[in-house]
């Protein structure tokens, strides 16, 4: 068989069409870390995040609550780098494969979002907190 397979993506355009976009024009991203595979983050893309996320190599995201992209790392140093973009088989969510740069994904100050598990009907802390929010944010 000659020519590109049907899910082969060769145009900015055709990044954009291949998602499905939820109702306000976003799509979940889960950065993972490439190396561990250990869930880090999940954040919200828009169609100029994504596109801006795949030509620079670094992640990206829009931002709900301040209505605006957002640079991961911007103001803390701790930025992500883009190893992979996958698209899932429903096409309305994206995994994210990243170096996570200075072990810090969550604004918490801890090396992921998911430092919470249910035990026994309660959530307990699971993760120490690398740095205080405050020094990374001052």
């Amino acid at each position: 068989m000659t020519g590109k397979a049907v899910t082969e993506v060769s145009t900015t355009q055709d990044l954009i069409d291949a998602v499905r976009w939820n109702d306000d024009g976003l799509v979940p991203a889960i950065a993972q870390d490439a190396r561990s595979g250990r869930v880090l983050m999940m954040a919200w893309m828009n169609p100029e995040s994504l596109q801006l996320t795949a030509r620079e190599g670094r992640a990206v995201y829009w931002s709900r609550s301040r209505g605006k992209l957002w640079r991961k790392g911007e103001s803390s140093g701790h930025e992500q780098r883009i190893c992979e973009i996958r698209l899932d088989c429903d096409g309305d969510t994206l995994l994210l494969l990243v170096e996570q740069r200075g072990g810090i994904a969550c604004h918490t100050g801890r090396t992921s979002c998911f430092y919470r598990v249910l035990e026994q009907g309660q959530w307990r802390v699971n993760q120490p907190v690398i740095k205080n929010p405050d020094d990374i944010y001052e």
